[in-house]
């Protein structure tokens, strides 16, 4: 017997929530380095005099400064993960590595409810009996679809987070003290069109990410490694 759609919705939001508290930190780790460039550009430009004629300089206010970007040093090194989550530890312990936990929430696990029944329905279009395999190319292909459309579904709970999330505030970016607090500015001074930023992007990318996922878990590579490796200790 198959789960009904409320129960598969139920069990995307289990997966969904065990998995954000494995992956939080890893977001926030992934948006500081993927700030550190915009960090140092902005030191560097501070730094550099205007000789030239014509030369005109963009004022900039100065980022947050933390021990990994400052000092010399920082112009022309960029700071690694582990320095990162060291600072992070060192000032504001365990629960700097889990900031914008609640906004990793809203995104991902509304992501699961919608990701896994779709993509269990669109596996099985066209299928015989419920117990028969899909075949390659429908599993990737449902994967993509499935992904693609719970990417772009959720993509303003993702601008949320990243905003939250971002420690290093650049030209004319706010601080915002919460999930509420950031979309009513967002919504206020850039518009509903700001929450569906970067959404083209973020499904190229799911796309083929889950697409290529389910396949691997579909044609049973896992299960062909683990055979493997019990016949090789039982040989042993």
């Amino acid at each position: 017997m198959g789960l009904t759609i409320p129960r598969e919705m139920v069990a995307g939001c289990g997966a969904g929530t065990c998995q954000v508290i494995i992956t939080t930190p890893m977001e926030m780790l992934k948006i500081q380095l993927q700030d550190a460039g915009r960090v140092a550009s902005q030191q560097l430009v501070r730094g550099v005099h205007c000789t030239a004629p014509g030369c005109k300089l963009v004022a900039v206010s100065p980022p947050l400064t933390r021990a990994y970007n400052i000092g010399p040093a920082a112009l022309t090194r960029r700071p690694s993960a582990t320095q990162i989550a060291v600072e992070l530890l060192r000032t504001q312990g365990i629960k700097g590595l889990y900031k914008g936990l609640g906004a990793t929430l809203l995104r991902d696990v509304p992501f699961s409810i919608i990701y896994f029944p779709l993509f269990a329905h669109l596996n099985r279009v066209g299928q015989g009996t419920p117990e028969g395999r899909a075949p390659f190319h429908r599993s990737f292909l449902a994967g993509c679809v499935a992904g693609s459309v719970a990417a772009v579904s959720v993509n303003p709970c993702d601008v949320i987070k990243t905003r939250l999330q971002s420690l290093s505030k650049g030209t004319n970016e706010e601080s915002y003290t919460g999930i509420v607090d950031c979309a009513r500015r967002i919504w206020l001074k850039e518009g509903p069109s700001a929450f569906l930023k970067g959404a083209g992007c973020r499904a190229l990318v799911i796309a083929p990410l889950f697409g290529i996922a389910q396949v691997i878990y579909f044609i049973g590579v896992g299960e062909f490694l683990l055979d493997l490796s019990r016949y090789s200790r039982f040989s042993t």
